[in-house]
């Protein structure tokens, strides 16, 4: 609690500055007037505490964490009346990690100051189970109904049940993630796509129990997505991750990360994704230098990792090189297949953009020293992106 104390009067150490000049300036006049004095005394402590304080707290409270906030509300009255005043303080629940997290988000919704929430984030938070979600949607549901993000990842104890409950009181959010939950099937999917219409950005992220059929209800539903990460959603094909590929085509974010089972062919239609950012490839053993070729086509690439895609050789990275020159982010890690003559081309290509390369396991590769990848890259920052 000091140190919260101790950050909010750093911040307004600058004002009590010019307070305590001003009341110098005034004492020297004090044998003139002194009731006036007095007065513009007492005048001036008035806006300061009225005034000044609140400005100050709220752009300091802005960048505390929720949890220091809420202890925060606990110093006065008065500083719990202040804060509580700001709506924008109290648009984000953040119980991530936390026990008995199920009831402390019932507690907190019932709660007054989170009537507008607009995001929840329940990252590996303990005893949070489908009961509560229900208890939600009884309890709270004009509390939810502003919701714009909710972050399920690691809650293992949620099932379809859950899903249900929840994303019937959610109608406008846009932010789903529910990384590594083998309870969620298919049907928990198709709740999410009925009850929720504009959801932008999607994290099933090990969710081991969907298959083709969630990519179908997602492609669907979901034209405008703009990020979908699939990581270790085993029972995918090109069948379903083809559907996206057709039908989601603003998607600037992709991560399709060891995923073994899609083709070459499925791989090449990635080509279709004009807008693609950001494309995890790491672990794609069946990607081939033409599939690689016909990536090279996604023009406003930035991020692109091919770690442990052993088919790639010089041709395919050499390909990314000359169409994806706005290439920030590369990982080559483990392929053995590739050589200097690649980080020529990229060099030609991407040296005044790449900051992150990872030619770690490249063992074709012979100028890989930190000293002369720096050369060929200037503006390189990281060297390693596995450990």
């Amino acid at each position: 609690m000091r140190s919260i104390l101790t950050h909010v009067e750093k911040r307004l150490s600058k004002y009590s500055k010019h307070k305590t000049y001003s009341q110098k300036k005034k004492k020297k006049k004090k044998k003139k007037k002194p009731q006036n004095n007095k007065m513009e005394e007492a005048e001036a402590e008035f806006i300061w505490n009225r005034e000044t304080i609140p400005k100050v707290l709220k752009i300091v409270s802005t960048r505390l964490p929720q949890r220091d906030l809420i202890s925060l509300l606990l110093v006065s009255p008065w500083l719990y009346r202040t804060l509580i005043s700001y709506p924008s303080l109290w648009q984000v629940i953040d119980l991530c990690e936390m026990g008995n997290a199920g009831n402390r988000l019932v507690a907190a919704l019932s709660l007054p100051r989170y009537h507008h929430v607009k995001e929840i984030k329940l990252e590996f938070a303990q005893d949070i189970e489908d009961k509560h979600l229900e208890l939600l949607k009884i309890k709270c549901l004009d509390s939810l109904q502003n919701l714009e993000s909710l972050n399920l990842n690691g809650c293992q104890k949620i099932s379809d049940k859950g899903i249900e409950a929840i994303t019937s009181a959610c109608p406008i959010l846009k932010v789903f993630a529910i990384y590594w939950n083998v309870r969620i099937t298919d049907m928990g999917m198709k709740h999410l796509v009925n009850n929720c219409k504009r959801v932008t950005n999607l994290n099933l992220s090990g969710c081991k129990n969907i298959s083709d059929e969630s990519l179908q209800l997602v492609a669907e539903n979901y034209p405008k997505l703009e990020s979908l990460n699939l990581t270790r959603c085993i029972k995918l094909t090109d069948h379903g991750l083809l559907q996206i590929l057709l039908k989601c085509s603003f998607l600037q974010s992709l991560n399709v990360y060891a995923l073994s089972g899609f083709t070459d062919e499925a791989y090449k239609r990635i080509s279709l994704l004009s807008h693609l950012k950001f494309l995890d490839l790491c672990g794609a053993q069946n990607i081939s230098d033409e599939g690689l070729s016909c990536i090279a086509k996604c023009t406003n690439l930035v991020s692109l990792n091919l770690t442990w895609c052993v088919r790639i050789t010089d041709a395919g990275v050499i390909a990314i090189a000359q169409g994806c020159t706005s290439l920030e982010f590369l990982s080559l890690f483990g392929i053995t297949g590739v050589t200097d003559k690649c980080l020529e081309t990229l060099s030609r290509s991407c040296s005044n953009t790449i900051t992150t390369l990872d030619a770690n396991g490249c063992i074709g590769i012979k100028r890989r020293s930190r000293d002369e990848l720096l050369h060929l890259f200037p503006y390189l920052k990281c060297f390693k992106v596995h450990s």
